[in-house]
């Protein structure tokens, strides 16, 4: 008979890739997908750590099912990613309900830890480094997704040792995955029904292999006949070389929005940072670009109130986002997170970093809402992803991924359809549709 299995996912897109090839792995083994933990013969946890209190969402989490499950047979209960990784030891002491931990790098020893819990019953964990291997596994099973806008993980683990990043701890070294194996996948994508691939890697611009870089990648994956949009995330100021800015004049498919973490406007923070690039270098790429086509916007992450930054570090970071105008940003205030350098630095008072974010975040915001509000009344190209929860509406992105929603049939669906917006928000425009490909809509 066959078993349920419940993923929740929490963090970045690579959970999210992650989580879908853990599908297509267990299915081997018997189990298919239930969007019904109730139902779940099998529970996991994909975990994130790039937030606070990451660890004790896991343990808020495991609370839940067991409360739901308090008089029901027990699940399988499986917790995978970052936070598994850097907390294995302590969370098999602290919570028993726990049956098997796996790190980021261990997804393709899944199936046999699952097979050999229910023959010994005994608990285990891997949180070995083990990129090859996982990737060689999962290119021999068939990425299964079916979604419009589909994810595929070209690299992970990085080399820069940001001071206050886990990911070097958690994802490892940089691995670049060999180049057809991707190329590969990225057919099967396309198969599959996928009009957009995002290419993601903790560095994904960092990628390597053999004479490929991430260039060559775009540029051999755009020619996938029915494919009409190709992303990638999360760049590294110091990997975007000139290879990469040249696609921008040659891709008819590549999305003109680069997003790329800046983390300061101050070179100084971005010294304690260990970041490795410079204000100007980042403006260098920044107009290069522009120069290539007006029409590239950028986004970044910013890090607020790192330990050091001082008022006029933090007026740096005004200037820059006042010259860049962000269109689309994700800022925080700093966190420490256990085992990097900076966790044991002295944190700036709670009260300036909150007033700084809400500063930041408002110019942000507002640069939001005007790129927004000047594409009032244009014609956009919009690919249409699926209908809103309520079905009442299309839901689709903008070449800037920016959320659209307007009136249409479930034939729109997977097509990019010319939409005339009629009024937007900070994060959504409204729409309906006049066109869609070559063919007036009736």
């Amino acid at each position: 008979m066959s078993q349920k299995i419940f993923i929740k996912t929490f963090g970045c897109q690579m959970n999210e890739y992650d989580s879908n090839r853990i599908y297509d792995s267990v299915q081997k083994i018997g189990y298919e997908k239930t969007h019904n933990y109730e139902e779940a013969n099998c529970y996991l946890l994909n975990t994130c750590h790039i937030r606070d209190k990451a660890k004790e969402k896991v343990y808020h989490e495991i609370g839940r099912v067991k409360k739901k499950f308090r008089f029901k047979k027990k699940p399988l209960v499986i917790i995978v990613g970052c936070v598994a990784q850097a907390e294995h030891q302590e969370m098999l002491k602290r919570e028993p309900y726990i049956d098997l931990i796996l790190g980021p790098q261990a997804y393709h020893k899944i199936n046999d830890m699952i097979i050999n819990y229910k023959n010994k019953r005994k608990k285990q964990e891997d949180t070995e480094f083990d990129a090859i291997s996982k990737f060689k596994f999962l290119h021999n099973i068939k990425n299964q997704n079916k979604k419009t806008s589909s994810f595929l993980t070209i690299q992970e683990g990085c080399d820069k040792f940001c001071h206050f990043c886990v990911v070097p701890y958690t994802r490892g070294p940089e691995y670049s995955r060999p180049f057809n194996h991707i190329i590969n996948e990225a057919k099967q994508l396309v198969d599959n029904g996928s009009k957009e691939i995002i290419l993601l890697g903790q560095n994904v611009n960092a990628y390597s292999y053999e004479e490929f870089r991430l260039s060559n990648l775009i540029l051999e994956i755009e020619k996938l006949s029915g494919l009409e949009r190709i992303r990638y995330t999360t760049s590294h100021p110091k990997d975007m070389t000139n290879d990469l800015i040249d696609v921008y004049k040659n891709s008819k498919k590549l999305m003109p929005l680069v997003h790329l973490p800046v983390q300061s406007g101050s070179d100084k923070v971005l010294g304690l940072m260990n970041r490795k690039h410079t204000i100007k270098t980042y403006l260098k790429i920044f107009y290069k670009l522009k120069k290539i086509n007006s029409s590239i916007q950028f986004s970044s992450d910013f890090i607020v109130a790192y330990p050091g930054e001082d008022h006029k570090d933090f007026e740096d970071t005004i200037k820059l986002i006042n010259e860049i105008k962000f269109i689309n940003s994700f800022s925080f205030i700093f966190s420490p997170r256990p085992g990097t350098v900076a966790s044991s630095l002295t944190m700036i008072d709670k009260k300036i970093s909150l007033d700084r974010l809400e500063i930041i975040q408002q110019k942000l915001f507002n640069n939001q809402i005007m790129m927004n509000k000047s594409l009032e009344g244009s014609i956009i190209d919009v690919l249409v992803e699926n209908r809103t929860d309520d079905k009442s509406k299309l839901f689709g992105r903008s070449e800037y991924m920016t959320s659209v929603l307007f009136d249409g049939s479930d034939d729109f669906i997977g097509k990019i359809v010319r939409v005339k917006i009629k009024n937007s928000n900070q994060n959504t425009l409204f729409g309906e549709a006049v066109e869609l490909s070559n063919q007036k809509v009736a």
